[in-house]
């Protein structure tokens, strides 16, 4: 029996930390230290990448932050969850210090997670990976995840192609460890049905990009309110890889959203960025902002401890309500 297993940090020893089966995606620019411990306070596993601090010196003091406040509660809180960028420079780096402070649960994205798998093994941390196609979770599962994050369509941010009906039980075949569906997820009743289809957790954004204490800016959460399913565009224009954004940012950077350049690789993507960055001029998609199909969801601001309240009550109903109407063979 492995290290991480030994440890009590197994999957079935995280869940019975959760008020409900969510984890809150970790989310570019958004997610930082007061959304993560209001969500983990809360009994959801609240994530964030490790990017978000600005150094690894940052990272270690988010943290560290991080631990402090949650170990002031009484009772058992949901985990804390960083997410590695496996192509990141900073990674190395990075996952040092994930190792340092001994987290239990880690999401390695954009690449694959055996670089890391080793190191947090070590520690003990489950290690969940993002995939988006049924070659990616066969290549993560070989490398020892624990976990597997399913990225289909309608994923804000970075995402995938695949149905989710059709992408859970394909990998539900081959796997029999948790899995989490990310894309599309907007309330308790669309969590219930990522349970009933056959996953262990859902994975749960946009709606909250527009909470208080997110690190999104006032008009990014406005623009959230003034949008819909309708109003997402996909895109590899700004950072080389498929990405669902809102139109309405694109517009407002003073781009044309059907003249998007969908050629650009990630490689070109990311020497652009780091030109930019040494420059003092500011690149129109700084405020580029990206978003789920699930925007339509998002009616109203408010505290993140609040909606996860809300989510709550919708999951436990709905699964009430599925047993209920439970469909009754015809009568003869």
């Amino acid at each position: 029996m492995t290290a991480f297993y030994e440890s009590g940090r197994s999957p079935d020893a995280l869940s019975s930390r959760l008020t409900i089966p969510l984890i809150i995606a970790p989310m570019a620019d958004v997610s930082g230290v007061d959304l993560v411990t209001t969500v983990c306070r809360a009994g959801t596993i609240g994530a964030f990448p490790t990017t978000n601090a600005r150094s690894v010196e940052e990272l270690d003091h988010w943290l560290t932050q991080i631990e402090d406040d949650l170990a002031k509660l009484d009772q058992p809180v949901a985990p804390h969850c960083p997410t590695l960028m496996i192509r990141h420079r900073r990674f190395k780096d990075d996952l040092a210090c994930l190792v340092r402070h001994k987290v239990e649960i880690v999401i390695t994205s954009v690449g694959s997670p055996a670089a890391a798998v080793d190191g947090l093994h070590e520690i003990g941390c489950l290690v969940f990976a993002d995939v988006a196609s049924l070659h990616h979770a066969e290549k993560a599962i070989e490398a020892g995840a624990d976990g597997l994050i399913l990225l289909t369509a309608g994923a804000g941010g970075h995402t995938g192609w695949a149905n989710p009906f059709a992408f859970v039980r394909s990998v539900r075949a081959i796997f029999d460890g948790p899995i989490v569906l990310a894309g599309g997820i907007t309330d308790g009743i669309s969590l219930a049905a990522a349970r009933m289809l056959g996953c262990d957790l859902a994975c749960m954004g946009t709606r909250f990009i527009a909470t208080w204490e997110s690190m999104a800016s006032d008009t990014y959460r406005q623009m959230l309110l003034d949008s819909t399913l309708d109003d997402i565009i996909l895109t590899s224009a700004f950072w080389g890889l498929n990405a669902n954004v809102l139109q309405s940012s694109v517009v407002a950077a003073g781009l044309d959203p059907s003249r998007l350049d969908d050629s650009v690789s990630e490689a070109r993507a990311m020497q652009r960025a780091g030109s930019m960055r040494s420059s003092e001029a500011s690149p129109r998609w700084d405020n580029i902002w990206c978003a789920g199909h699930s925007v339509s969801g998002v009616r109203s601001v408010m505290g993140a401890a609040e909606l996860i309240k809300e989510i709550a009550g919708e999951y436990e109903a709905a699964l009430v309500n599925a047993v209920c109407t439970r469909v009754r063979p015809a009568q003869r």
